[in-house]
C-alpha cells in the first residue's frame, strides 16, 4: 500500500483505534507530514551526502557538488558513474562517500531503477536490490521507501529515534532491540510508517502523557 492524503487519513483511523495512545498523538501532532514522489536516486545520493553530518554542512557539500555539473539540474546516472573522484572531493565529500555515489550512479545506469521499477517490488525486494549497492544500508533503504516510495508499513528497527519513541511511547526500561519493537507494534500494521513518523515526534517535541 502507497501513501497519500485519502490513505493517511485511513491510517490514522486504523491506529487510533487500535491503539488509545496514539490517538492522543494523533490529537496532538496532527496528521503525519509524509510527502512522496522524489526521484528514488536523486534521493539515494542526497542520503549518502548527508550521512553522518550536520544538515548545515550537508547543504553546503551538496551546492558544491551540484556545482560540479551546471548543464543539468541534477547529475544522471550515467553522468555520476563516469565523474572523477577527485573532483568529487573538492566539493567536500570524503573519499568513501564519493566513491559510494559513483557507485549509485554506476548501479542506475546498469538497472535503470526508477520510482516505477521500485514500486513494483516487495519491500524485502527493494531492500535487496539496493543495500546491494556499496555504502546503501538498510535505515537508507527504509528511508527511501518511507519518504521516497511512499510505503504505508515501514519501521525503521535501526532508527535511533524510533528506538527511543518506541521505549518512551511502551514505557520500557530500556532501548528495544528488532524483535522487540516488531513484537510490540504489531497491532500498529499495516500503517506502522505513519505510527513511526508519531514515534520521532514525541521524541523531537519530549512529549509528555496526560
Amino acid at each position: 500500500m502507497l501513501l497519500n492524503p485519502e490513505n493517511i487519513v485511513m491510517g490514522c483511523d486504523h491506529l487510533a483505534q487500535a491503539d488509545p495512545r496514539l490517538e492522543q498523538l494523533i490529537t496532538q501532532f496532527g496528521l503525519p507530514q509524509i510527502s512522496s514522489g522524489r526521484d528514488p536516486y536523486e534521493a539515494l545520493v542526497r542520503s549518502i551526502v548527508s550521512q553522518q553530518i550536520s544538515w548545515k554542512a550537508a547543504s553546503k557539500i551538496f551546492e558544491r557538488f551540484l556545482a560540479l555539473f551546471p548543464s543539468a539540474e541534477f547529475p544522471d546516472p550515467q553522468t555520476l558513474a563516469a565523474a572523477d573522484l577527485s573532483q568529487l572531493r573538492t566539493a567536500g565529500l570524503s573519499q568513501r562517500k564519493a566513491e559510494y555515489v559513483i557507485g549509485i550512479g554506476e548501479a542506475f545506469s546498469r538497472h535503470e531503477f526508477s520510482a516505477v521499477d521500485l514500486q513494483s517490488l516487495s519491500d524485502e525486494n527493494v531492500a535487496r536490490q539496493l543495500t546491494a549497492i556499496r555504502g546503501v544500508g538498510q535505515w537508507t533503504v527504509d528511508m527511501l521507501m518511507l519518504f521516497t516510495l511512499g510505503r504505508a508499513d515501514i519501521l525503521p528497527l535501526s532508527d535511533l529515534g524510533i528506538k527511543k519513541g518506541i521505549k518512551l511511547f511502551f514505557g520500557l526500561e530500556g532501548l528495544p532491540d528488532g524483535a522487540q519493537m516488531e513484537y510490540l507494534t504489531r497491532h500498529w500494521q499495516p500503517y506502522r510508517s505513519l505510527a513511526s513518523w508519531y514515534m520521532w515526534k514525541i521524541v523531537d517535541e519530549s512529549f509528555e502523557w496526560t
